[in-house]
């Protein structure tokens, strides 16, 4: 595991948490230098994704260490936890586990898909051979995009393809194996149902283009989420409007500390 921090040295920690084979800095590289202007920044890479020996295990493993962290180097709270896609998940676990504060849990366009091992081993099987050959290639191959342009329309594609392109570019380095253990690991780990935590407030950022079934996902894992509806599609706010994203942030942990 690889911690990187940035900003201001005191007591609010902001802590960001990448998405499926993303890197802190592919994923946050445009949020961290005005969020550094007032807070303290840790930008956490996943072991198997931070540059050093040794595979991506699973989310359980990952959360501990997370943890631990969290204990030993800040004091066993942070001000804000953003999880991105399946950083999300991982917020969302370590509400649900307790054993550190979370003032702010945001979950970021997270889609939370669960399931069971059977099914979970045969999406691994097919979406680690597809993806880990786009890996390799840097690259979505013409039929994904084709199709992705059908569906979504030649703008939403260009920016989709930013993103997919700029992760697949990044993550050429990682294994096989630590792709495939943290996609087969999410869909598997369970996430309980109503979660909440005292003095902690969940905010998701639903991004709307997704579809109305993530809606009824969060109310479903999370107790009284403060849902921030954004009509974008899967972390292109983050991605494409980061002085949006900055703006939304504030509000929400504005509006908590008013309340």
């Amino acid at each position: 595991m690889r911690y990187t921090i940035a900003g201001k040295d005191n007591e609010k920690i902001v802590m960001l948490l990448p998405g499926t084979c993303c890197t802190a800095k592919f994923n946050f590289e445009k949020v961290v230098p005005m969020l550094a202007e007032k807070y303290k920044v840790i930008c956490v890479d996943y072991d198997g994704f931070d540059g050093n020996e040794g595979d991506f295990t699973n989310m359980t493993d990952i959360c501990r260490k997370i943890e631990s962290y969290i204990t030993k180097r800040c004091g066993g709270e942070v001000f804000a936890l953003y999880g991105s896609s399946l950083g999300g998940s991982f917020v969302g676990l370590l509400v649900e586990r307790g054993n550190v504060h979370i003032r702010h849990a945001f979950i970021g366009s997270s889609d939370l898909d669960q399931s069971g091992k059977l099914s979970a081993k045969l999406q691994t099987a097919i979406v680690g051979k597809v993806f880990y050959g786009m890996v390799q290639k840097g690259s979505m191959p013409k039929w994904a995009e084709n199709m992705t342009r059908k569906k979504m329309g030649d703008e939403a594609t260009e920016k989709y393809l930013q993103m997919t392109n700029g992760m697949f570019r990044t993550a050429k380095a990682v294994s096989k194996i630590s792709m495939k253990n943290q996609f087969f690991s999410d869909l598997v780990t369970p996430l309980g149902e109503h979660i909440s935590a005292e003095n902690t407030t969940v905010h998701i950022f639903y991004a709307l283009k997704m579809g109305e079934k993530y809606r009824e996902r969060y109310l479903k894992h999370f107790a009284s989420p403060d849902i921030r509806e954004q009509d974008y599609g899967h972390e292109e706010l983050l991605f494409f409007y980061p002085e949006k994203w900055i703006d939304e942030f504030e509000q929400c942990v504005e509006e908590q500390q008013k309340d």
